[in-house]
């Protein structure tokens, strides 16, 4: 035994010699690391005109539909902000290593925001802005604005002092030469929302005038919902209300705000028949619309015993889609074409199935207000909470 521990201890002594690294997702997880920012100083070298940037910070996506709507949108915004580089940036690690994968479409190369920020940082621009693509201040957001911090303090120690000492606010609490700013989610506020809902109205308004009208947002469970922004599903529903009566908001993720939740406002206000159209209410049409809203899943359902609600009170592996339709309802999918970017067909090439947010001009145009209104972000003082 004394023999085993001695050659185990001779083992991992060579091992920490040779700079082994445990517990990785990565085989050489230093390497990778140093390859993804030299990938991105590379193209922000590249493609740096200007001395202003724009960092789009979106969730991702595998679909190549939702690829067109960010390239539109980047390009979009190329055209209205002359003066800025513009760049697209994932914040999920899932989406990213999928995407160079190439699932469901061709292989692309996308990386987190802090590789770009990193980067900015390094060719020194005097002005960052990163706008949130997200549609609410929630879980996402919170990845955002946690980048940016890091960045603004300098995390990895190698940015220049002089070049970081101009993004400062002086004790006045007026910003520093260089500036380093947010562009908010679609629905940051009340009045966004009902901004939004105007949006809404002008796309769908000839659905809401044959039957209930559904949006499905993706929202936060409790626990996540770090800036409190469910509320704004609500919100919206509300102002389109203004609108039409047969407009529903609904979500993936928000309690008391599922699929069955719409279904128990549709009866209360008398609609429990006719035509029911379906929308994603998110930035691109990926998983959760070709899936949870627009797919064929409908395993919960079974004519004697009818649908199992589970603890959180809704049905889970049926779709939006067989949900109203086991309801009794007639259901389409609301496909305006007039949306810019055309939506992905299926195998038979019949049909455009569903759009994303992006995929609107009035959309986009939100979007990039946001950004012309971006605020300077103290990253010493945020007027974000740190959880």
């Amino acid at each position: 035994m004394k023999t085993i521990k001695f050659m185990l201890a001779i083992m991992m002594a060579a091992m920490v010699a040779a700079g082994f690294t445990a517990c990785s997702d990565d085989d050489d997880p230093v390497s990778n690391v140093q390859r993804y920012q030299n990938e991105v100083e590379q193209t922000v070298r590249q493609n740096k005109k200007h001395d202003k940037v724009i960092l789009l910070v979106a969730f991702g996506s595998t679909w190549q539909q939702a690829y067109d709507a960010f390239d539109l949108t980047r390009s979009e915004y190329a055209s209205r902000f002359r003066d800025y580089d513009v760049f697209l940036s994932f914040s999920s690690a899932i989406c990213i290593n999928r995407a160079a994968a190439g699932e469901n479409t061709t292989k692309r190369n996308f990386y987190e925001p802090k590789y770009w920020l990193e980067a900015f940082g390094r060719v020194q621009y005097k002005e960052i802005i990163v706008q949130s693509m997200q549609v609410i201040p929630g879980e996402e957001f919170s990845r955002v604005v946690n980048a940016m911090k890091d960045f603004g303090n300098n995390v990895n120690g190698d940015l220049d002092d002089k070049y970081m000492k101009k993004f400062e606010f002086d004790e006045d609490g007026n910003p520093g030469e260089n500036t380093l700013k947010l562009g908010m989610p679609l629905m940051y506020t009340e009045v966004d929302a009902a901004a939004l809902a105007a949006a809404l109205n002008q796309n769908f308004n000839s659905y809401a005038k044959k039957g209930a009208m559904l949006f499905m947002g993706h929202g936060n469970p409790d626990s996540y919902d770090t800036y409190k922004a469910n509320v704004r599903y609500t919100q919206l529903e509300t102002a389109l209300k203004a609108y039409s009566p047969n407009y529903f908001v609904g979500t993936v993720d928000m309690m008391d705000n599922f699929k069955v939740q719409v279904a128990e406002r549709m009866m209360e206000a008398g609609i429990k028949s006719g035509k029911v159209f379906c929308a994603p209410l998110m930035s691109i049409a990926g998983d959760h619309a070709h899936n949870d809203m627009a797919g064929d899943d409908d395993d919960n359902w079974t004519k004697e015993n009818g649908f199992e609600v589970n603890d959180e009170g809704e049905v889970e592996d049926t779709s939006w889609k067989y949900y109203f339709y086991h309801l009794g309802y007639s259901v389409g999918l609301a496909q305006n074409d007039d949306a810019d970017v055309k939506a992905a067909y299926n195998d038979e090439g019949e049909g455009a199935l569903v759009k994303g947010l992006l995929e609107y001009r009035n959309i986009r145009t939100i979007y990039m207000n946001h950004t012309a209104a971006a605020e300077v972000v103290d990253y010493y003082h945020s007027m974000y909470p740190e959880e």
